[in-house]
Protein backbone atom coordinates (compact mmCIF):
# COMPACT_ATOMS: atom_id res chain seq x y z
CA UNK A 1 0.00 0.00 0.00
CA UNK A 2 1.55 3.21 -1.43
CA UNK A 3 2.27 6.30 1.49
CA UNK A 4 3.63 9.67 1.43
CA UNK A 5 6.04 11.00 3.10
CA UNK A 6 4.83 13.82 6.11
CA UNK A 7 7.51 16.44 5.03
CA UNK A 8 7.34 16.41 1.20
CA UNK A 9 4.54 14.38 0.02
CA UNK A 10 6.34 11.79 -2.00
CA UNK A 11 5.52 9.12 -3.29
CA UNK A 12 7.06 5.81 -1.10
CA UNK A 13 10.79 5.38 -2.14
CA UNK A 14 13.08 2.53 -1.91
CA UNK A 15 14.07 1.26 1.35
CA UNK A 16 17.79 2.90 3.08
CA UNK A 17 19.69 2.17 6.03
CA UNK A 18 18.58 4.77 8.56
CA UNK A 19 20.39 3.03 11.66
CA UNK A 20 24.16 5.08 12.57
CA UNK A 21 25.72 1.76 13.20
CA UNK A 22 26.10 -0.20 10.15
CA UNK A 23 26.65 -3.18 12.16
CA UNK A 24 23.19 -3.19 13.19
CA UNK A 25 21.49 -1.76 10.37
CA UNK A 26 17.79 -0.93 10.19
CA UNK A 27 15.71 -0.79 7.27
CA UNK A 28 12.56 1.65 6.75
CA UNK A 29 9.96 1.52 4.12
CA UNK A 30 10.22 4.15 1.89
CA UNK A 31 7.45 6.75 3.83
CA UNK A 32 9.51 6.38 7.85
CA UNK A 33 12.96 6.82 5.59
CA UNK A 34 12.07 9.75 3.57
CA UNK A 35 10.50 11.33 6.65
CA UNK A 36 13.62 10.83 8.64
CA UNK A 37 16.14 11.82 6.36
CA UNK A 38 14.00 15.31 5.96
CA UNK A 39 14.51 15.44 10.20
CA UNK A 40 18.46 14.46 9.65
CA UNK A 41 18.80 17.40 7.14
CA UNK A 42 21.60 20.10 7.59
CA UNK A 43 20.17 22.67 5.62
CA UNK A 44 17.00 23.47 3.70
CA UNK A 45 15.62 25.42 0.67
CA UNK A 46 14.08 28.96 0.92
CA UNK A 47 14.14 32.14 -1.21
CA UNK A 48 16.57 35.06 -0.96
CA UNK A 49 14.23 37.63 -1.72
CA UNK A 50 10.23 38.26 -2.27
CA UNK A 51 8.85 37.93 -6.07
CA UNK A 52 5.85 38.06 -7.54
CA UNK A 53 3.83 36.36 -10.21
CA UNK A 54 0.60 36.29 -11.80
CA UNK A 55 -2.13 34.67 -13.64
CA UNK A 56 -5.32 35.64 -15.82
CA UNK A 57 -8.34 33.69 -16.61
CA UNK A 58 -11.92 34.51 -18.19
CA UNK A 59 -11.42 37.68 -16.73
CA UNK A 60 -9.79 36.86 -13.34
CA UNK A 61 -6.52 38.39 -12.32
CA UNK A 62 -4.64 36.50 -9.59
CA UNK A 63 -1.70 38.51 -8.34
CA UNK A 64 0.89 36.04 -6.73
CA UNK A 65 3.43 37.28 -3.58
CA UNK A 66 6.26 35.05 -2.00
CA UNK A 67 8.40 35.90 0.69
CA UNK A 68 10.92 34.31 3.17
CA UNK A 69 9.28 34.50 5.82
CA UNK A 70 10.72 33.08 9.83
CA UNK A 71 8.31 33.60 12.54
CA UNK A 72 4.41 34.09 12.32
CA UNK A 73 4.48 37.42 13.70
CA UNK A 74 6.20 38.26 9.92
CA UNK A 75 3.58 36.17 8.38
CA UNK A 76 0.63 38.08 10.35
CA UNK A 77 2.70 41.64 9.23
CA UNK A 78 2.50 40.54 5.11
CA UNK A 79 -1.10 39.73 5.52
CA UNK A 80 -2.53 42.87 6.97
CA UNK A 81 -0.55 44.63 4.52
CA UNK A 82 -2.04 42.58 1.37
CA UNK A 83 -5.41 43.14 2.90
CA UNK A 84 -4.95 46.48 3.23
CA UNK A 85 -3.25 47.60 0.33
CA UNK A 86 -5.53 45.28 -2.17
CA UNK A 87 -8.44 45.83 0.05
CA UNK A 88 -10.78 46.07 -3.15
CA UNK A 89 -10.09 42.46 -4.00
CA UNK A 90 -12.63 39.69 -3.37
CA UNK A 91 -10.17 37.45 -2.03
CA UNK A 92 -6.66 37.25 -0.39
CA UNK A 93 -5.88 32.92 -0.09
CA UNK A 94 -2.18 32.35 0.90
CA UNK A 95 -0.12 29.22 2.35
CA UNK A 96 2.74 29.43 4.38
CA UNK A 97 5.78 26.70 5.85
CA UNK A 98 7.97 27.45 8.87
CA UNK A 99 10.68 26.15 10.27
CA UNK A 100 13.16 23.59 8.35
CA UNK A 101 11.41 20.28 9.53
CA UNK A 102 8.72 21.84 7.57
CA UNK A 103 6.09 20.64 10.07
CA UNK A 104 4.33 24.25 10.56
CA UNK A 105 2.35 25.12 7.81
CA UNK A 106 -1.01 26.33 6.84
CA UNK A 107 -3.31 27.28 3.89
CA UNK A 108 -6.38 29.49 3.76
CA UNK A 109 -9.24 30.07 0.70
CA UNK A 110 -10.19 33.31 2.43
CA UNK A 111 -13.87 32.78 0.71
CA UNK A 112 -13.10 30.44 -2.36
CA UNK A 113 -14.61 26.58 -2.33
CA UNK A 114 -12.88 24.79 0.11
CA UNK A 115 -9.40 23.39 -0.99
CA UNK A 116 -9.24 25.46 -4.18
CA UNK A 117 -6.83 28.32 -3.14
CA UNK A 118 -4.59 27.55 -0.30
CA UNK A 119 -4.14 23.73 -1.04
CA UNK A 120 -2.97 24.75 -4.21
CA UNK A 121 -0.54 27.56 -2.80
CA UNK A 122 0.97 24.97 -0.52
CA UNK A 123 1.20 22.08 -3.12
CA UNK A 124 3.62 24.74 -5.25
CA UNK A 125 5.66 25.12 -2.14
CA UNK A 126 5.84 21.66 -0.91
CA UNK A 127 6.59 20.39 -4.57
CA UNK A 128 9.65 23.08 -4.80
CA UNK A 129 11.02 21.39 -1.04
CA UNK A 130 10.76 25.10 0.15
CA UNK A 131 10.45 26.12 3.57
CA UNK A 132 10.27 29.60 5.55
CA UNK A 133 8.16 31.01 2.94
CA UNK A 134 4.46 32.87 2.59
CA UNK A 135 2.94 33.00 -0.83
CA UNK A 136 0.11 35.41 -0.68
CA UNK A 137 -2.22 35.51 -4.12
CA UNK A 138 -4.76 38.31 -4.26
CA UNK A 139 -7.76 37.35 -6.59
CA UNK A 140 -9.35 40.40 -8.73
CA UNK A 141 -12.71 38.68 -9.87
CA UNK A 142 -13.62 39.06 -13.50
CA UNK A 143 -17.13 38.14 -13.59
CA UNK A 144 -17.03 34.69 -15.04
CA UNK A 145 -16.90 31.79 -12.57
CA UNK A 146 -14.04 29.34 -13.45
CA UNK A 147 -15.56 26.34 -11.12
CA UNK A 148 -13.44 24.43 -8.71
CA UNK A 149 -10.86 23.01 -11.30
CA UNK A 150 -10.33 26.47 -12.99
CA UNK A 151 -9.87 28.07 -9.45
CA UNK A 152 -7.66 25.43 -8.20
CA UNK A 153 -5.30 25.90 -12.13
CA UNK A 154 -5.11 29.40 -11.47
CA UNK A 155 -3.99 29.82 -7.68
CA UNK A 156 -1.18 27.12 -8.62
CA UNK A 157 0.20 28.86 -11.61
CA UNK A 158 0.24 31.87 -10.04
CA UNK A 159 1.98 30.88 -7.02
CA UNK A 160 4.28 28.59 -9.76
CA UNK A 161 5.04 31.94 -11.32
CA UNK A 162 5.80 33.72 -8.35
CA UNK A 163 8.54 31.10 -6.93
CA UNK A 164 9.86 30.64 -10.73
CA UNK A 165 10.80 34.46 -10.35
CA UNK A 166 12.50 34.04 -6.83
CA UNK A 167 15.90 32.70 -6.16
CA UNK A 168 15.39 29.34 -4.40
CA UNK A 169 18.57 29.29 -2.27
CA UNK A 170 20.11 26.44 0.55
CA UNK A 171 20.20 27.78 4.32
CA UNK A 172 21.85 26.64 7.09
CA UNK A 173 19.50 24.82 9.89
CA UNK A 174 20.66 26.75 13.01
CA UNK A 175 20.30 25.45 16.28
CA UNK A 176 20.36 27.49 19.46
CA UNK A 177 23.35 27.05 22.12
CA UNK A 178 24.68 28.28 25.98
CA UNK A 179 27.85 28.13 26.87
CA UNK A 180 28.88 28.54 30.45
CA UNK A 181 32.55 28.60 31.17
CA UNK A 182 35.45 29.74 33.41
CA UNK A 183 37.85 31.98 32.66
CA UNK A 184 40.45 30.24 31.57
CA UNK A 185 38.66 28.65 29.02
CA UNK A 186 37.80 31.69 27.18
CA UNK A 187 40.79 31.10 24.01
CA UNK A 188 39.60 27.80 23.48
CA UNK A 189 35.88 28.32 23.53
CA UNK A 190 35.98 31.45 21.64
CA UNK A 191 38.57 29.64 18.93
CA UNK A 192 36.13 26.63 18.38
CA UNK A 193 32.93 29.35 17.81
CA UNK A 194 34.90 30.85 15.29
CA UNK A 195 36.16 27.13 13.58
CA UNK A 196 32.78 26.17 13.32
CA UNK A 197 31.18 30.14 12.02
CA UNK A 198 28.81 30.08 15.14
CA UNK A 199 27.02 34.03 15.40
CA UNK A 200 26.99 34.98 18.57
CA UNK A 201 23.68 36.35 19.73
CA UNK A 202 25.34 37.74 23.53
CA UNK A 203 27.52 37.44 25.46
CA UNK A 204 28.17 38.58 29.90
CA UNK A 205 29.63 37.30 32.82
CA UNK A 206 27.37 35.68 35.70
CA UNK A 207 28.47 33.96 38.53
CA UNK A 208 31.86 33.78 38.02
CA UNK A 209 31.27 32.18 34.49
CA UNK A 210 31.38 33.26 30.88
CA UNK A 211 28.10 32.69 29.30
CA UNK A 212 27.78 33.06 25.35
CA UNK A 213 24.12 32.66 23.65
CA UNK A 214 24.82 31.80 20.41
CA UNK A 215 23.15 29.87 17.22
CA UNK A 216 25.39 27.23 15.16
CA UNK A 217 25.00 25.46 12.36
CA UNK A 218 23.09 21.49 12.98
CA UNK A 219 26.19 19.77 11.16
CA UNK A 220 28.46 20.80 14.18
CA UNK A 221 25.57 20.13 16.99
CA UNK A 222 28.23 17.43 18.11
CA UNK A 223 31.06 20.21 18.76
CA UNK A 224 29.33 21.80 21.03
Amino acid sequence: MKKNCYFCKWNTIPPVPIAANPQKQVVADGFLACSLLHLMADSYLTIQSASKGIYRDKGSKFLAFAHPVRTIDEVKELLDKYRKEYYDARHVCYAYMLDPDQTEFRANDDGEPSGTAGRPILGQIRSNNLTCILVVVVRYFGGILLGTSGLIVAYKEATADALRNAEIIEKAVMLPRTLRFPYEKMNEAMRTLKEINAHILSQYWEDGLCVIHCEIEKKYENRI
